[in-house]
Order: structure tokens, then C-alpha cells, then sequence
């Protein structure tokens, strides 16, 4: 997706060259944050290009800094203004958590993606009858309108496995995943053979960690990892973490380090694409037996 339609790069992007300008500028960002009055937490999050920005806040930020030159100033002051305008998830606003937002604006930059789920299909294969299970056993009820947006969003985002040149996908699912019958016994049985059919995709991988593995470097819980093509707005690789009220994104190279090699550990003691495709298959019959 090209930065001019994507409003999360252009955030990323602006928040990186603030940071760059206030480190040459020779100020923290707790300094910074006092000379203009504000919270610690509103500049970082501008700065990581968590928030949008207005250009009035950006005109004074350049003024902290020294930034005279016009161009430059012109140059931000307009990726402020474009930062404010919104992606095609933002028709979904009124179903889409904040923290999730960052998320969307991601994914479809990435070159690569990682995922290792031990409880659910990832958001990007589920089939839409499984994907309205899980959104409907939230705590926190929510009436079917919005269930229904939930799920419709939930839905378009996988068009990006579709695209032209979609991003090299690898998934590893602890093998529960295969036999928790989300939504019941036939949504399940569905929803794996959905699953065969994507991991026959070339551009996916998908393994089965067995019952029997025992110790495993993901038994801290599911991650994503997303790998970027070489960018000056955010780490080539980051990790995404998600619970129940957050979301968490880790840029620190050396934590992200520990990710991927948990990532790697994971596929290496997983069951052989082949092996799991079997397993997949004999779980999707057992269900569907099941399901009557």
C-alpha cells in the first residue's frame, strides 16, 4: 500500500523525522514536552506515530527545535495535515478499538508476517461464521449490529492475502487450536478446511505444534511478528501483543530478536507443512463427525 493512502505510515513517518529533529535539537522528550506544556505521554505517542497530529502543534514543535528551513517545515506541516485523513478502516470507527487502529495501518506494509496463535485461527483466516463466535463470546456484550461491523471488518482485512503481491505468511497453531470448537463442532470443522486452503497458498506456511512437544518457547502466549522492507519511519521488524483491553508494540531490536528466535524454535519443533496439513485434515473430519 502506498504511503499517500496509508495515513498510519504517514503518522510513522512524521513522528520519526519530530524525533530525529528534537534529538539534534539536543533536548529528551521529557524536556521537549515541558517547553511546550504538554503530557510526556502526548509527545511520545506523536513521536511513535501513535496519534495524529494538527499543524498548529507541529509549527510550534519546529519552532522548539530551530527549524527554519522552509521546505522542511512545508514538508511537515503537510504530512501533519495528510496524517489527519483516514484509512478504510476508519468507516469502521465506531467498532474499532484505538489500540487496534495502529495495527490496521501496519499490516498492509508488511513484507513478511509471523504469527503464533495457541487459542484461535488468526484474524486473517478466519471464516466469517468462526470469526462471529469469538467476537460474540467477548466479555463484554455487545449488540448484533455491531457484531455484525466487527465481523465485516474483520472479514476485509484478509483481502490482503488476495493482493497482487501479498506478504509471505507463517503461521504456527498449537494443536488445541484444532480441536476447540469455536462456534461449534461444524463451524470448526469449516473453518479448517479454510485454513487447507489458504496454507496451499505458495506465499503460506502453516504448522502444527503437537500436544506431545512439550516445553515450548511459546508458552508466554501468542505473538505476531511483522517484517517491513527497510524504511526510515519504523523498525524493520516489530511485535505485536494482544489481550483482552491492550495492545502492545515492541520496536526494541534486541526484544524483537527474542521474538523471532522464539518464532524460529517454534517452527523447528512443529510438525513438517505436510505433516500438519494431515493433522488439519483429520482434525476438520473429526469435527465435522462430530457436528452430525
Amino acid at each position: 500500500m502506498a504511503e499517500g493512502n496509508n495515513p498510519t505510515v504517514r503518522r510513522r513517518r512524521l513522528g520519526a523525522e519530530l524525533r530525529r529533529l528534537r534529538e539534534s535539537a539536543g533536548m529528551t522528550g521529557e524536556e521537549a514536552a515541558e517547553r511546550m506544556s504538554w503530557s510526556g505521554s502526548k509527545l511520545s505517542r506523536i513521536e511513535r506515530g501513535q496519534v495524529a497530529s494538527n499543524s498548529d502543534d507541529i509549527r510550534d514543535l519546529l519552532e522548539l527545535y530551530g527549524v527554519d528551513e522552509p521546505g522542511l517545515r512545508q514538508t511537515l506541516i503537510m504530512l501533519a495535515r495528510e496524517s489527519r485523513r483516514r484509512g478504510w478502516w476508519h468507516a469502521y470507527g465506531d467498532v474499532l478499538p484505538e489500540r487496534f487502529e495502529v495495527y490496521l495501518g501496519l499490516e498492509p506494509e508488511a513484507s513478511a508476517l509471523r504469527f503464533y496463535q495457541s487459542e484461535t485461527i488468526p484474524g486473517l483466516m478466519q471464516t466469517e461464521p468462526y470469526a462471529r463466535a469469538l467476537i460474540q463470546a467477548h466479555p463484554v456484550p455487545v449488540d448484533a449490529n455491531e457484531v455484525d461491523r466487527r465481523v465485516e471488518l474483520r472479514l476485509r482485512r484478509q483481502e490482503l492475502l488476495l493482493r497482487d503481491c501479498p506478504p509471505e505468511t507463517s503461521v504456527v497453531l498449537d494443536e488445541a487450536v484444532l480441536h476447540r470448537p469455536v462456534g461449534g463442532s461444524v463451524v470448526l470443522a469449516d473453518q479448517l478446511d479454510h485454513l487447507l486452503k489458504i496454507a496451499a497458498e505458495p506465499h503460506v506456511n502453516v504448522q502444527v505444534l503437537p500436544y506431545d512437544t512439550g516445553a515450548h518457547s511459546g508458552l508466554n502466549g501468542s505473538f505476531d511478528i511483522l517484517e517491513f522492507p527497510e524504511s526510515d519511519v519504523h523498525a524493520q521488524r516489530l511485535v505485536h501483543l494482544e489481550n483482552l483491553t491492550n495492545s502492545l508494540y515492541i520496536e526494541k531490536a534486541k526484544e524483537v530478536q527474542n521474538y523471532t528466535i522464539a518464532f524460529e524454535h517454534l517452527r523447528a519443533v512443529a510438525l513438517r507443512s505436510d505433516e500438519s496439513r494431515d493433522l488439519i485434515t483429520e482434525a476438520a473430519q473429526r469435527a465435522r463427525r462430530a457436528g452430525g
